[in-house]
């Protein structure tokens, strides 16, 4: 599966590899050495786009060792993030022109570098008006630091809201969505101020083929094996995932796996890959078998029919498409 070109706005074209290295659970000093494993590992692969944040603790240092010591910048584009809530103040917004533009500064520094590639704003503020938010993002555009901007945790009607305003008023406009989205619907958001991309967020996905850049693509870990409707001692689990839809597309697509011999965490994630817009599945993988996992299923390609029948609660698991 050919992987989608990305335009940036200083007018240069990166083709981003379809798994995306997640690095949320690069959190401390004594992740670094597994840390620098996987990054190497996932590079190898064929792996180039690095997705982290300023609240992920030390992994954007972590990254910018790593860059320092491999000498590979020209081989990633780095997804960074910024404008979440301090974990001391997680009610109070974070969008403000002198919050984002000190969390910019804070991750270039930890890159070592003068300019990301994609940016994007880790939470919203609905009680922020997006003319007070648009403005600062362009400058970062035109400042050279940034080479397109973009959600995590947005709804659509935000998303648009901002665009047209940024339409409007000759501003950079959000290119790029980072929602939380996988085979297995959820319940609800696995932590607050989340956004997951529920069917009309995909429907807008369509309609505009704006790039999605799916967290938690792999359910955490639903998909595994490792889960049963009797078995109820994760409770985040229970909370977030167990519904009889979910189990029917668990049960689906380990039918779909034996056809394709593979592993049902592997169609889950190749249903992430196969969406008709273009589609990254942001893996947050600790050993290098997960990650070798997650390439063979970025390549595994699933029709219209297939992809259909995995969803389609009208469709029963009997037979395999």
């Amino acid at each position: 599966m050919q992987c989608p070109k990305f335009e940036l706005k200083n007018g240069k074209t990166v083709q981003l590899s379809r798994v995306v290295l997640g690095t949320g659970k690069f959190y401390s000093e004594q992740d670094k050495s597994n840390a620098l494993e996987i990054l190497d590992e996932y590079v190898r692969l064929g792996g180039n786009c690095i997705d982290t944040g300023r609240q992920y603790g030390l992994s954007e240092n972590i990254i910018g060792e790593w860059l320092e010591t491999r000498k590979c910048r020209d081989k990633v584009s780095i997804l960074t993030k910024g404008g979440h809530p301090s974990l001391k103040q997680p009610n109070k917004s974070r969008l403000s022109k002198q919050d984002l533009c000190a969390d910019l500064e804070a991750s270039l520094s930890a890159f070592s570098t003068n300019f990301v590639e994609l940016y994007a704003l880790h939470r919203d503020d609905e009680s922020m008006p997006v003319s007070e938010i648009m403005p600062t993002l362009h400058q970062f555009i035109e400042d050279g630091k940034v080479g397109a901007i973009g959600t995590s945790n947005w709804t659509e009607e935000r998303i648009s809201a901002a665009n047209d305003y940024a339409k409007k008023n000759k501003l950079t406009e959000f290119s790029f969505n980072n929602p939380g989205f996988s085979l297995a619907d959820c319940n609800h958001p696995p932590w607050p101020g989340c956004v997951m991309a529920e069917e009309s967020m995909l429907a807008w996905h369509r309609e505009n083929a704006v790039p999605l850049f799916a967290w938690s693509p792999q359910a955490s870990g639903f998909f595994s094996g490792k889960y049963s409707p009797d078995d109820t001692a994760n409770r985040e689990m229970v909370e977030v995932y167990y519904s009889d839809s979910n189990w029917s597309r668990l049960q689906k697509a380990t039918k779909l796996a034996e056809k394709l011999t593979c592993t049902p965490t592997q169609v889950a994630l190749a249903y992430v890959c196969n969406q008709p817009f273009p589609s990254f599945a942001i893996i947050g993988a600790r050993t290098k078998e997960h990650l070798q996992q997650a390439f063979e299923a970025s390549r595994i390609s699933l029709d219209h029919q297939a992809m259909h029948w995995l969803t389609d609660q009208k469709l029963t698991t009997d037979g395999v498409v």
